[in-house]
């Protein structure tokens, strides 16, 4: 049980995790929505390349929805699990980029065109997954993936609904992991421009 001295949005962000860990699409996107600019911060300030930290929030909030099950509201406060889980990833992805290869890295930059990047900024601004829960139905995502290409299609799926992460999704299907983070970023991009369009689009 949380504890009772809580505040009202540890109470919720809890209540939310639980949800998550039973599999609830609909409580993952209420819970991007209220943490995914305070984690974006805690991101950015150990992974300093906007556009690396972008990709290391996907890999968080896809831990997130693999490991929700595991939270232990008796052992610490969902925003402090929330952001460890956001740390750890930063600091494996620094890792990762100490030991690469200067090779991998310039093959990346190809595809990181700014221009295409999802802006995860700390702001109000809806991301994909508020996105999808405010157009509300499950139709308006249906008709958004089909509108993506299939390999964006395919490699979203992997990510976000099977929880791989960007390497396993690459190994998966047998392409760079360059080709495949630019097929999540611009299929991301895509699918939330349909989604903004959904969500503004007046009731039937």
């Amino acid at each position: 049980m949380p504890p009772t001295e809580w505040t009202d949005r540890s109470h919720e962000l809890a209540a939310l995790l639980s949800r998550v860990g039973l599999g609830d699409r609909a409580a993952f996107a209420t819970l991007y929505k209220q943490t995914a600019a305070h984690l974006m911060g805690v991101v950015v300030r150990i992974n300093r390349d906007r556009a690396q930290a972008e990709d290391v929030l996907q890999e968080v909030y896809v831990n997130v929805w693999r490991a929700a099950g595991r939270f232990d509201a008796a052992m610490s406060q969902p925003m402090t699990w929330l952001t460890s889980v956001a740390r750890n990833r930063a600091i494996d992805s620094l890792r990762r980029r100490q030991t690469e290869p200067q090779t991998v890295s310039t093959t990346l930059g190809t595809d990181d065109d700014p221009d295409d990047m999802l802006q995860y900024q700390a702001s109000d601004a809806p991301g994909p997954l508020e996105l999808l829960a405010r157009a509300g139905e499950a139709h308006a995502l249906t008709a958004c993936l089909g509108e993506l290409s299939g390999e964006q299609q395919q490699s979203l799926a992997l990510a976000f609904y099977q929880g791989l992460s960007h390497a396993e999704v690459a190994a998966h299907l047998r392409q760079p992991l360059g080709t495949v983070k630019s097929w999540l970023r611009r299929g991301l991009q895509a699918l939330k421009a349909c989604l903004e369009r959904a969500a503004k689009a007046p009731a039937a």
